[in-house]
């Protein structure tokens, strides 16, 4: 019974599936508070999924798939802010016109090159499959995110809370704000070969929620998102050897999970403080 339940952790393709899948979820879960707060939920899907026709232009001219996923993730960011200053539409509508317009527009290169890159692979990652190098660049990137919002976490948070209150105490909003983008963008390359371009919000988002439904306090938050994050990776892909199933979308269906679980911890606990409560 003993050697059935450790025999993920002795088998190489599941340690290298254990490596990615928290290489992935560590970023994601440092960011996704900011996410959350900041109320970038959609920005996090467009850009997920903007990604995809930079992937098909940068295997056709052979560049690393990861500088064209970037490239068109800060695209989409850009466009984003330029329609949403220059027009009257608002921001949630812009980013849907340019997000499902830019995931068209991957579909329909990826189809007419007909490329050798598996497309479920792009869509919903492949964890089992991955190399060492795909391990060592999400290790790059998962390392400078941290770093980056290790040296930055104080203007970021002023930034998140209140960017009218950021600009007044003099800090660079602007320079903040597409900052905290090419993150997010880094973030998704990063985990593009672990979760895919569709399941990577649910990564980018989850940790945040169900963080914020459990404490108040920010720098809290960002603890217990990581720990989210991290441990429903390794769960996800640890449940997924036994139950035969792919990795990405178990370790989702463990964070929906647990933010229902949260949520109805959160409802308790606002019972309980209107039946009980605190004397003055």
């Amino acid at each position: 019974m003993i050697e059935l339940l450790i025999l993920p952790f002795q088998l190489p393709f599941m340690q290298k599936a254990f490596l990615i899948a928290v290489l992935a979820a560590l970023p994601m879960g440092l960011l996704s508070p900011f996410l959350v707060l900041r109320g970038w939920s959609l920005m996090g899907d467009a850009i997920s999924h903007a990604v995809l026709p930079g992937i098909v232009l940068a295997y056709v001219i052979g560049l690393p798939l990861a500088i064209g996923a970037f490239t068109a993730g800060m695209i989409c960011a850009l466009a984003t802010g330029y329609l949403k200053e220059n027009s009257r539409v608002k921001e949630d509508t812009v980013m849907g016109v340019v997000f499902s317009g830019m995931f068209g527009l991957g579909i329909v290169l990826y189809i007419a090159i007909q490329t050798e890159v598996h497309l479920d692979h792009i869509l919903f990652g492949d964890m089992l499959g991955v190399f060492w190098r795909d391990i060592i660049d999400s290790a790059v990137i998962a390392l400078l995110v941290l770093a980056t919002v290790g040296l930055m976490r104080r203007d970021l948070m002023a930034y998140t809370f209140d960017a009218q209150h950021a600009r007044a105490i003099g800090l660079p909003v602007r320079l903040l704000h597409y900052g905290l983008l090419a993150l997010i963008s880094l973030t998704i390359v990063g985990a593009l070969k672990a979760v895919g371009i569709i399941l990577a919000i649910a990564l980018l988002i989850s940790p945040g929620a169900i963080a914020f439904l459990l404490v108040r306090d920010f720098e809290r938050m960002l603890v217990v998102s990581i720990l989210i994050a991290v441990g429903s990776a390794l769960a996800g892909v640890y449940a997924s050897f036994f139950i035969d199933s792919a990795p990405a979308p178990t370790i989702v269906l463990l964070m929906s999970l647990q933010f229902v679980a949260a949520f109805g911890w959160s409802q308790w606990k606002l019972r309980q403080a209107a039946r009980y409560p605190t004397p003055t």
